[in-house]
């Protein structure tokens, strides 16, 4: 997953340089209309980006709702076919805003297709990022984790939409205004000018170059339905097929092992408590830590599933080593820095913090 978000990070760097450096080749006037797309589109881009970070697990993996881990839109290694797809609109996408109708004929015809079929595709992404069901993971409510993807596929149909639109225009124009010397080609060439709103003929080619670009994806490694399974072979989304394992019993807060297992004149373990229904050695370490966490929730739930999930994903491997009252008292004095970055926020923020602090676990 972190190689698929890398590669959507390369792919919008990319993006960015190649409009800035085209734009500047062409000197080409931009309308506050188009800053506002582009604006929007891009970012639509980081949020669905940030969306993959908390979505990124197939349906074959077993989740812990409690740290904000949930199921991706797209299946496996099909999401392949759905880039190679997504850079295709792109590119084309920036060429025909950039030049028009001056593009070559045959460059411009296929560019015209990568719009159509990366248009239709968006159309199964809105519908597929439009409906999150979450009624077999506890811990979320209803449709969440829908607006961090269903930006992006509105902006692309936005795009798409509005390039072909404006070829076809700048096409109707040039076709006007052509003359041939044969009466029978100059009544055919008025008759595709006024019906150049309609562009039929552009589909005529669509299936033989999606064709041609299944082929060169089957080469790659994906399948011929991979356009298919990679909205089916997913968990909870609208088009999923896949029933996920059974969610995971919550590791916990990982200052529990400290608490536990260290010397208790040195980490002061004060009683017992209840975290997810287990019963927990509580120390004011974990109780100011586990306040400061209820802080980074309420003023940002998106920067706190970010830091839950390093948490769970690093704490467990730190937590397994933890097994003697030497390792317990180590980790308490490493641990004991961040203790008191933790309680100045809670000072800062609560008018009673030592009140909040002593509720934790109670």
């Amino acid at each position: 997953m972190i190689i698929i978000l890398l590669l959507i990070i390369l792919a919008l760097v990319g993006f960015v340089y190649l409009i800035r450096s085209i734009v500047k080749k062409q000197h080409k006037e931009i309308s506050v209309v188009e800053y506002a797309v582009i604006v929007a589109y891009l970012i639509s881009l980081m949020i669905a980006g940030v969306g993959l970070l908390f979505h990124s697990s197939q349906f074959n993996q077993a989740v812990d709702p409690v740290d904000g881990d949930c199921y991706i839109p797209f299946g496996g290694k099909h999401i392949l076919s759905l880039l190679v797809y997504f850079i295709a609109f792109n590119s084309s996408a920036v060429a025909i805003w950039v030049r028009g109708r001056k593009i070559p004929p045959i460059p411009l015809v296929l560019m015209l297709i990568m719009l159509l079929i990366g248009s239709i595709i968006s159309v199964f992404v809105l519908i597929q990022v439009s409906h999150h069901d979450t009624s077999t993971l506890d811990m979320y409510i209803g449709n969440e984790g829908t607006l961090y993807f269903i930006f992006t596929p509105i902006c692309c149909l936005i795009i798409g939409i509005g390039l072909i639109r404006k070829v076809i225009l700048e096409e109707k124009v040039y076709a006007l205004g052509r003359t041939y010397s044969s009466t029978a080609l100059n009544k055919m060439n008025s008759l595709l000018a006024s019906k150049v709103d309609l562009p039929i003929w552009a589909f005529l080619f669509l299936i033989p170059i999606f064709l041609l670009c299944t082929i060169i994806l089957i080469l790659f490694g994906q399948d011929h339905d991979s356009l298919v399974k990679v909205f089916t072979e997913t968990t909870t989304w609208a088009f999923s097929q896949k029933m996920h394992p059974p969610i995971l019993d919550h590791q916990g807060h990982y200052l529990c092992t400290v608490a536990a297992k260290g010397d208790p004149a040195l980490v002061k373990p004060l009683r017992l408590g209840k975290r997810h229904g287990y019963t927990i050695i509580v120390n004011r370490q974990l109780q100011i830590a586990n306040a400061f966490e209820e802080i980074l929730s309420d003023l940002s739930p998106a920067v706190h599933r970010f830091v839950r999930h390093c948490y769970d994903k690093y704490g467990y491997n730190v937590s397994v080593k933890i097994n003697s009252v030497k390792a317990s008292n180590r980790t308490y004095m490493v641990m004991k820095p961040l203790e008191y970055v933790f309680l100045f926020f809670l000072y800062m923020f609560y008018v009673e913090p030592e009140k909040k602090i002593a509720k934790q676990y109670s």
